[in-house]
């Protein structure tokens, strides 16, 4: 007889494609080294909650040499800056990331040229981290205020810009080759589930997510989307059944839609690979889509595994998962039986 609460573990990989599908995808930033060492970027990206705009700001910083609380994010307005796109494709980190840095490389190198010649030392000596600028192999030092203010006085305003193009080509139609996207991404989940056999109630208990995502720039937000996503793939797998009729929803409202809450949401342990894109300046590539794609597949071969039967059908709710038991059950006496 089997018992009431059986657990069991699955897995699922996957693979997804960055960046805009099969067409161009590019984007430009503009950026400045100012009074006070201070930095300006200028990009059209929109924040929607992922916080592509704190990744901007340590990159430029990275790029710069200046302390990352002075740089500044300007205006987004697309009447007023340049091309950065839409907020989806998993595209934010790679296209305008990559923008910026090399806006940001620009600017520096416009910076280090001055410096250089000021100082008399190879322009290739110099780095900048921090808000401090040094000549390399000698004892020369200065803040990047006081640099920027003697680059400026040479004549020379530190400004830059940038632009990144991701390739992708059309899918043939008729063999389906092609190359949709520049960039991939790699991801393996595990999930622990408990399934209630009385009940058909799923609990999952805990969820372990490996995922490649390039270099990291935030490794904190980078675990946030991992997590964001597995939570959404939790409601996928189990709770929230959308329902249309000849293409149009009969689910009205949230009323009864059931969502994920906090009392629903797992232990979740993210792995970050490190694998650079080698297309890219920065490496990075991106991880917000990517993140909920094994999630439900993983759950499911969990609730396989620990009782015995596929759901073929998303949520796998308790009504699914009686069903599935008594029909495995049926079948399995109906074995009994013949013999």
């Amino acid at each position: 007889m089997m018992q009431r609460k059986m657990r069991g573990r699955g897995v699922a990989a996957s693979w997804y494609g960055i960046a805009r599908t099969a067409t161009v995808d590019r984007a430009g930033a503009w950026a400045e080294l100012d009074d006070g060492g201070t930095a300006k970027v200028v990009t059209g990206v929109t924040e929607i909650g992922e916080g592509i705009l704190t990744v901007l700001a340590q990159i430029a910083a990275e790029e710069t040499g200046v302390r990352p609380e002075d740089v500044t994010i300007g205006d987004n307005d697309t009447a007023r800056s340049p091309e950065a796109a839409h907020a989806g494709a998993t595209r934010q980190t790679y296209m305008i990331g990559n923008s910026v840095a090399l806006a940001c490389r620009e600017a520096r190198e416009k910076l280090f040229t001055e410096i250089a010649a000021h100082w008399d030392v190879e322009a290739a000596t110099l780095v900048a981290f921090d808000g401090v600028l040094r000549a390399e192999g000698t004892n020369l030092a200065m803040s990047m205020a006081e640099a920027v203010d003697i680059c400026k006085k040479r004549g020379v305003v530190p400004v830059g810009s940038g632009h990144f193009t991701s390739h992708g080509t059309g899918l043939d139609p008729v063999d389906g080759s092609g190359r949709p996207w520049q960039a991939y991404v790699f991801g393996t989940q595990v999930a622990e589930v408990e399934v209630d056999t009385v009940t058909g109630e799923v609990q999952v208990l805990g969820i372990w997510a490996a995922h490649d995502i390039g270099r990291v720039i935030n490794p904190r937000g980078v675990e946030g989307q991992i997590e964001g996503g597995v939570v959404q793939g939790l409601g996928q797998a189990l709770m929230e059944d959308y329902q249309t009729v000849n293409g149009h929803t009969t689910t009205h409202g949230f009323a009864k839609y059931i969502l994920p809450t906090s009392l629903d949401v797992p232990e979740i342990t993210s792995v970050l690979v490190e694998d650079p894109d080698p297309l890219s300046p920065l490496g990075a590539k991106g991880i917000g889509e990517p993140a909920l794609v094994p999630t439900a597949p993983a759950i499911m071969n969990a609730i396989h595994d620990a009782i015995g039967v596929r759901i073929k059908s998303l949520p796998a709710s308790p009504e699914k998962v009686l069903a599935a038991l008594a029909e495995k059950e049926a079948r399995e006496g109906g074995a009994i039986a013949a013999q």
